[in-house]
């Protein structure tokens, strides 16, 4: 029911990637709140997690860089596919973008940014500290960007399915014109929502070593090497016959999600036994701060009554004579 409206109230207007707004087309416009959902996901949970602001800025910013820089990675390995059909390497309005080629060359440039910039940042080497917990976080919001971009897809008619006439088609103009394709984007998209929510609670009830980005690349990586068969957008051949392009990655982000759980765990022994326990944030510190302050002011209190039983305690012989003169005649 939901795929027949979809064909019936957004078939003529969606799919296809006219542009309705300042130049822009509803695949731009979701590129732009996946962005945006991943760095409000990993702003909320970095929160909750008592991740150090300072730490979080300064993810932040490597992550503006990743984004510009691992878009312009996502149009060069696209420019590199298209070799095959336009039978050059070309790079302009029409050449596209591969999430691949965006997360491989975003991924890089985060972790040559945080960790070389992160070395003269940082003296007290927190960055490292909190390199995991902020990977963590990062992955779900990853999950959700993609999702949200995938339903860009859907809108463009790129990375869709075979040609069907099943109830399950939905009609996009494809790259074999405006006919009923499987929508591999939408299944996507679905999957990568529930992976978005499985990683969320994943993140809170076992936070110190959740391996969020270890499950996203793990779960995705199979995940894309089967849907990759309904998929109908031909990328190439690699050194592997019966493998596509994409295949070949997915068996590629399983490996390194595979080993990234045993460098965590090891990571994490590390930093547990070189990092004395402290207080996450800077609420902490105040609160710490402010219990040191009370402690000092009961301090001064115990003080102030000592000496006023000091006071009070005077001998005889030092009072005025008047005042002792009274005490004898009583």
């Amino acid at each position: 029911m939901g795929l027949r409206l979809l064909n019936k109230y957004m078939g003529d207007f969606a799919m296809y990637p006219n542009q309705i707004l300042l130049g822009m087309t509803l695949y731009d416009v979701c590129l732009c709140v996946a962005v945006a959902a991943c760095f409000v996901i990993f702003g909320v949970y970095a929160d909750k997690l008592r991740i150090r602001p300072k730490n979080q800025t300064f993810t932040v910013l490597c992550g503006v860089f990743a984004v510009v820089l691992g878009y312009g990675s996502a149009v060069l390995f696209q420019a590199f596919y298209n070799i095959k059909t336009r039978g050059e390497f070309i790079i302009d309005e029409n050449t596209g973008a591969t999430f691949y080629g965006g997360l491989i060359g975003g991924a890089a440039v985060f972790l040559l940014l945080y960790f070389v910039f992160g070395h003269f940042r940082f003296k007290d080497r927190s960055h490292i500290k909190y390199f995991f917990p902020i990977a963590n976080c990062v992955a779900p919001g990853i999950a959700l960007a993609h999702a949200i971009g995938r339903i860009g897809c859907l809108f463009a008619g790129c990375c869709h399915g075979h040609v069907t006439s099943e109830w399950y088609g939905i009609m996009m103009h494809g790259n074999m014109g405006y006919r009923k394709y499987v929508p591999t984007q939408l299944m996507e998209a679905i999957f990568l929502l529930l992976l978005f929510a499985f990683l969320s609670v994943r993140l809170f009830s076992s936070a110190k070593r959740a391996c969020n980005l270890s499950s996203y690349l793990v779960f995705y990586g199979i995940w894309r090497y089967f849907i990759e068969n309904l998929r109908a957008d031909y990328r190439g051949d690699t050194v592997v016959e019966w493998l596509t392009p994409s295949q070949l990655t997915a068996l590629l982000l399983i490996a390194v999600g595979i080993a990234l759980v045993f460098v965590e765990h090891y990571v994490t022994r590390r930093i547990e036994r070189s990092f004395p326990e402290e207080d996450a944030g800077d609420g902490d510190v105040e609160a710490q701060s402010d219990c040191e302050v009370g402690e000092q002011d009961d301090d001064d209190d115990e003080a102030l009554e000592v000496d006023d039983d000091e006071a009070l305690e005077v001998d005889d012989d030092n009072l005025p004579l008047e005042i002792a003169e009274d005490e004898e005649t009583d």
